[in-house]
């Protein structure tokens, strides 16, 4: 229960808040914190501290204007503190990230009353490593694990890289810089900044002689001490899938908070899919296979590692034979001759296995190709041990600690790569449980660095299981909030995708906006979309119409058409347009801005990433136009076997997930316009699908209660 003491120390700092910071308290935001308060306090817990309650997760939605972030922080960061647990504050984007570190949280530090501290969490691979920094900067150019996969580009890079390295030794050496790649003030190039980090495969922890100088364990330092994490959906997801609590607290000391949480779904997809590259394997095979004398005369005065580098040639041997055999099967199951990455004209071609049903002949080759990388797995996983042993002046194992410690970054990569092959091959080779959803199975033919490649992919079709077995279920307690968390109006999309349970809380919180400030319009020239020829004309008829003072974005389905729109504009309103493929995200806004405090009129021409994460308030964005119903491009390969397995089972894939997924979008794409209580301007959909199709109603009525215009007429909602 949440007792007198910690609802009054709630209430008070949100007192403080709006006063300290003229704020106006806003209903919805009261709801927020009250809802999220009695949640988590209510949880139940056994005499070591366990959670027993099973209601221990709250999901919100709450529209722009709530005020989201500080009602989760104040009701949360209490609680958390009194049941001696640690909040976690997890986004899916940068920007939201950085927000709520710069913005946010010093905020309510400054003026809630409430005492505590916060951090910042990043996977080691954002930050440096001071072992390959000293490796570089000693001149080890001949070190083996340079020699295999990067000296190619050392030889790129040149004068400019070692620059880089010293201007990176002399800022962290002198703490001012903190060895935090984001925070340097120029963009490091990937290939560069490779060579100067590492992963937690490659590290060698307390073992490392750069150990109390090591920027990310100094991080780690930081982070033992701080009430509040802020970490990002990727790195908790990464964090569960190594056991949890290696790079952030034990779950079950955690409470989380999941703001933009309509997104874990889908990173989390990502996060368990595999991928296995023919042509890439083969060339770090051939590599490894030409510096086995290297490795034999640095390792092999060990007699474990000896045994089994001499088992090496054989296992390669065995893998190259076989890996060409599948990429020409897999050209022969698409019917592809070898070599043709696709179809004339395209970049890439997918090739999806109906039901994710792998062809027999494929999955014996995965058998086969399965038990190899097994055995190269475990044979470079004992050798990595044996090499951090070596690093440890307490062990004996009969290797020289100057010996071990050069070849280890290399030895745990290949490792790294040889258990993502095993992942992936597992995964081609096994039958699903017919009772469960498939995974998806897929080719990719492309050409990489002008040469044909073949990716082998394999990916749940879903991580609901996943995520409730091991988020919901090992969590203290949760929360996961957004601005679109329902699908026409309901969480049951959610819940479906996201393993969230019926037992859960949830609510939808009411907006503080007059939504009848805006115009929703569907005027004469919405067309259906099918008719791809007559669609893109009436777009271009509709933009001719648009006032020349507009503040305009305008919202495609496709870049195809973004261009053929743009082209067939006259040269008077194509210089008005500022178009998303054309400039980086941040110049285009920056150019919007100008010319709208110019007075000028300005377009802004953007796909589906520009329907989130755009924030023009006021003058700088009077009008949204949707040129398309925002469903999901056709060819995705986990989708389409998703919809498949639902047909099967004599489910509707379009009605269950193609609608309620574009309702979604739909939402957040008319949620660009208002983003303040004082902003107005019109929405136009220009496809007249929504008026003719059954679903049209459905996904009219999922929007917020807009002012409606049907050609050009006033109509009831």
């Amino acid at each position: 229960m949440l007792d007198e003491a910690l609802k009054g120390e709630i209430q008070a700092a949100y007192r403080r808040v709006l006063e300290n910071l003229g704020l106006t308290p806003r209903y919805g935001q009261r709801l927020m914190i009250a809802e999220i308060a009695r949640t988590l306090a209510d949880i139940e817990v056994d005499d070591a501290g366990r959670r027993l309650s099973d209601a221990h997760v709250c999901v919100l939605e709450a529209g722009t204007g709530t005020g989201k972030t500080l009602a989760y922080l104040l009701a949360a960061l209490p609680v958390a503190k009194a049941r001696g647990k640690r909040l976690i504050v997890s986004t899916a984007t940068v920007a939201l990230q950085e927000q709520v570190l710069h913005q946010d949280l010093p905020s309510l530090a400054a003026h809630s009353g409430l005492d505590f501290e916060y951090a910042l969490a990043k996977g080691r691979g954002r930050y440096l490593c001071v072992a390959k920094l000293d490796q570089v900067l000693d001149g080890v150019e001949d070190n083996p694990t340079l020699s295999l996969f990067e000296q190619a580009l050392d030889s790129r890079d040149g004068d400019d890289f070692h620059g880089l390295v010293k201007e990176l030794a002399d800022a962290y050496g002198s703490g001012r810089w903190e060895g935090d790649r984001d925070s340097w003030p120029v963009a490091i190039a990937d290939p560069q900044w490779r060579r100067l980090t590492t992963d937690h495969r490659q590290c060698t922890n307390r073992r490392c002689g750069h150990f109390n100088a090591c920027a990310f364990f100094r991080a780690r330092r930081r982070l033992d001490s701080a009430d509040i994490i802020v970490a990002n959906h990727d790195l908790v997801l990464a964090d569960l899938s190594l056991g949890g609590g290696v790079v952030l607290p034990k779950p079950s000391d955690c409470i989380y908070v999941f703001d933009e949480g309509h997104h874990l779904p889908d990173k989390a997809i990502e996060h368990f899919t595999h991928r296995f590259a023919v042509n890439g394997a083969v060339r770090w095979l051939r590599t490894l296979k030409k510096s086995l004398t290297e490795l034999n005369a640095a390792l092999a005065v060990q007699p474990t590692v000896a045994r089994l580098l001499a088992g090496f040639p054989e296992a390669i041997a065995a893998l190259e034979p076989r890996l060409g055999e599948v990429f020409a099967l897999g050209h022969q199951l698409a019917e592809l001759p070898n070599g043709l990455p696709s179809e004339a004209g395209d970049d890439s071609r997918h090739h999806r296995f109906d039901m994710g049903r792998v062809p027999l002949a494929l999955r014996e080759h995965a058998g086969a190709l399965v038990t190899v990388f097994a055995e190269l797995s475990r044979n470079l996983e004992t050798i990595a041990d044996i090499l951090r042993e070596s690093l440890d002046p307490e062990k004996h194992t009969g290797l020289p600690r100057e010996q071990a410690e050069p070849w280890l970054p290399l030895v745990a990569l290949l490792h790294g790569r040889a258990l993502e092959a095993h992942a992936l091959w597992t995964a081609m080779s096994e039958e699903d449980d017919p009772a469960e959803p498939p995974r998806a199975r897929w080719l990719t033919f492309e050409r990489v660095a002008g040469d044909p490649e073949l990716t082998f992919s394999a990916s749940p079709v879903s991580a609901a299981a996943t995520l409730a077995r091991f988020l919901w279920g090992g969590c203290y307690g949760a929360v996961v909030t957004s601005a679109t968390l329902t699908a026409l109006g309901r969480f049951e999309r959610l819940q479906e995708r996201a393993g969230l349970a019926n037992r859960y809380r949830y609510q939808r919180l009411p907006s503080p906006f007059d939504y009848s400030r805006a115009v929703l319009s569907v005027p004469r020239e919405a067309v259906d979309p099918g008719d791809r020829d007559a669609h893109e004309r009436a777009i271009v008829a509709f933009i001719e119409t648009l006032g020349e003072r507009e503040a305009v974005l305008m919202l495609f389905s496709s870049r195809a058409q973004l261009r053929a729109v743009e082209k067939a504009l006259p040269r008077s309103h194509r210089e008005r347009v500022l178009a998303q493929d054309r400039l980086p995200k941040r110049e285009l806004i920056e150019r919007h801005r100008a010319r709208v405090d110019a007075g000028e009129g300005s377009i802004i021409f953007g796909l589906a990433s520009f329907a989130e994460g755009i924030d023009l308030p006021g003058d700088y964005l009077t009008h949204v136009v949707i040129t398309r119903l925002p469903f999901a491009v056709p060819d995705d390969p986990v989708g389409a076997t998703l919809a498949e397995w639902i047909e099967s089972r004599g489910g509707n894939p379009f009605m269950r997930i193609a609608v309620p997924d574009a309702s979604i979008k739909l939402v957040q794409a008319c949620g660009r316009l208002i983003r303040k209580e004082e902003d107005s301007g019109r929405i136009t959909l220009l496809d007249r699908r929504v008026l003719t199709r059954r679903y049209g109603r459905a996904l009219l009525d999922s929007l917020p209660p807009f002012t409606r215009e049907i050609d050009g007429v006033s109509v009831e909602p």
